[in-house]
């Protein structure tokens, strides 16, 4: 049996249907995709994250938004909603009066297991080609961990790990320093389960 032929959308078109849609959806080459809701966890660190950006950014030329807040590549033509996204200096907007960020400074994904692969590679990828991005943080919700690409030029990155509770993100782009424990904070990570003995034969 043929497989039904998909439809396509204009950009025009799938921002016509955001302003009036129940939910949030990510649009690229032509397709809409619905983007499925977030766990507590989820909610918990980004919420962390607000309030400890939040007063650093105080009397200063930066801005910070949460997931409400949609971004689009210009390059890529792709439009997603970020879990945070902070923007220092001139802000830059499209498709007024619902804004559209065109130029984020920092970008953080709070990974869970559907999109966790697409965090990581292609989400990636279209990110790396804002011109605006300097740091990109991968949060993860289920063990303390945190990575965070600095940008060193227009191809590379540096990739630095944090693991441990008393370690810091720091981001020197808007500067703003969190630790981990403020990040994690009313996190309850699951108890780590050793793998049982196998009896000797």
């Amino acid at each position: 049996m043929a497989s039904l032929p998909k439809t396509y959308y204009t950009p025009e078109q799938y921002l016509e249907l955001e302003r009036t849609a129940d939910h949030k959806s990510e649009y690229y080459a032509g397709q809409i995709f619905a983007m499925a809701g977030a766990s507590e966890e989820h909610n918990i660190i980004t919420f962390n994250l607000a309030q400890g950006i939040g007063p650093q950014l105080r009397g200063r030329s930066c801005r910070g938004y949460t997931s409400d807040m949609r971004v689009r590549v210009d390059t890529t033509g792709l439009y997603t909603y970020p879990d945070a996204v902070v923007v220092c200096g001139e802000r830059v907007f499209d498709d007024k009066p619902v804004k559209t960020l065109t130029n984020p400074t920092v970008i953080f994904e709070v990974l869970s297991p559907s999109t966790e692969s697409y965090d990581r590679g292609e989400k990636f990828a279209h990110y790396q080609r804002l011109p605006s991005l300097t740091d990109y943080v991968l949060i993860s919700q289920d063990k303390m961990r945190i990575e965070h690409y600095l940008r060193q030029d227009e191809n590379h990155w540096l990739l630095s790990v944090i693991t441990e509770p008393h370690g810091e993100l720091a981001l020197e782009s808007i500067d703003c320093t969190l630790t981990l424990a403020a990040i994690y904070e009313n996190i309850d990570f699951a108890p780590t389960v050793p793998p049982s003995e196998t009896p000797n034969e």
